[in-house]
């Protein structure tokens, strides 16, 4: 929890705002990256986590590559100056302008999710005059036992190519003599926290890579996608993901021949360096006798609980009150859906105490929108307290 000294400090800024811990983000980015050296595994930033400038340039720092969703990523990320090299394209729906900028800016790979894509990535690529190094995205039909909202690899998600259509069209497939279909992407969802999930990938991963071989596909590299999750419920208790369990999986269960093994983390790097500060605006109590507390913030600035559920943990940083109440915390925007919990424990709450809604780094800031004219969230780091 955030001191009683650093959070009046905040009250010098306008809320609501997200406070980026700049030391737990390196923190976060040292765990990572050192016991990844250990076994040789190269690691992407997931971008569409968050693009905060400051934030971007210290993942740099690192050594991370970027993995994109969007050709606005893309060049977002090579303006960030992440190396072109390292950089890779995944997405259902590239629109044409973007693959032909995927091209032009020679990065490491696109992750292709259909053989229409596949058909004109070869186009465009022959219109340059180029080969492009492409990944098959292979859906694995994995459950990833996380919310059905945001897993990815089960038979009927909208990501990745059925193993069984890749079978069928593998001559199509190295037909194209525009691609060089040099790598396998998989990623079978978001926030997983049931880590023998991982093992499963690892064995459809071994027997896949095995049967592209059999069929004449030459791969240098196989890249699992991200997707660990986080201590949502009691974020103090684990500010730092457990990257070593999960690559100790990988490493045990992967058998692909020496090839390189990526890895694309967003949540998993950035989600517990940031909070949505917010101010309490009123309280009021509702005909059946539910205690509203209403904050300056809304879904136009954190959207995950209305838009899938999600569970943030939430706390009046300001309170001198011994006192505990039972309250509704919801936001300003003219929707019934903007929740941000209910019943949540908190010492007796006032118009001006300053709430924190934590582990807020991932698909806050990056998810917020302007409905109701509202102003995108500012961002404030720790080292300007």
């Amino acid at each position: 929890m955030l001191s009683r000294q650093v959070a009046e400090k905040l009250r010098a800024f306008e809320t609501p705002f997200y406070l980026y811990d700049l030391d737990l983000l390196e923190q976060t980015l040292s765990s990572a990256t050192s016991v990844a050296q250990r076994y040789g595994y190269v690691l992407h930033y997931a971008i569409k986590a968050n693009s905060d400038p400051r934030l971007l340039e210290i993942i740099r720092s690192h050594g991370l590559g970027i993995d994109c969703a969007s050709g606005n990523e893309l060049r977002c990320a090579l303006e960030a100056g992440f190396d072109p090299s390292m950089i890779v394209y995944a997405g259902v729906g590239k629109r044409d302008k973007e693959i032909r900028y995927a091209i032009a800016q020679g990065i490491f790979a696109i992750n292709c999710e259909s053989m229409e894509e596949l058909e004109i990535v070869n186009a465009f690529a022959k219109e340059a005059g180029k080969v492009v190094t492409v990944a098959l995205r292979i859906n694995p039909d994995i459950d990833p036992k996380t919310n059905h909202c945001i897993d990815t690899g089960q038979a009927d998600s909208k990501f990745g190519i059925s193993w069984e259509e890749v079978l069928e069209k593998a001559d199509f497939i190295k037909g194209l003599s525009n691609l060089r279909v040099k790598g396998m992407h998989l990623h079978i969802g978001s926030q997983i926290r049931e880590l023998h999930v991982f093992e499963y990938l690892c064995h459809k991963v071994n027997a896949i890579v095995d049967n592209l071989s059999s069929l004449g596909f030459e791969l240098d590299f196989v890249d699992v996608g991200g997707g660990l999750g986080i201590n949502y419920d009691f974020p103090e208790n684990e500010p730092v993901p457990n990257f070593a369990s999960v690559f100790s999986i990988i490493n045990s269960h992967l058998k692909v021949g020496g090839r390189e093994v990526h890895f694309e983390f967003g949540r998993a790097i950035v989600a517990q360096c940031g909070e949505l500060i917010t101010s309490v605006l009123f309280n009021k109590t509702t005909a059946t006798g539910r205690k509203l507390v209403i904050v300056d913030a809304s879904m136009t600035e954190l959207i995950r609980p209305a838009l899938y559920g999600a569970y943030h943990s939430i706390e009046n940083i300001t309170s001198t009150s011994t006192k505990n109440e039972r309250y509704t915390i919801v936001g300003t925007a003219c929707e019934s859906t903007d929740v941000f919990d209910e019943s949540v424990g908190l010492p007796m709450t006032r118009r001006g105490d300053l709430i924190t809604i934590k582990s807020a780094g991932a698909y806050g800031a990056s998810m917020a929108s302007r409905y109701n004219l509202h102003d995108l969230p500012p961002s404030v780091y720790s080292d300007q307290l």
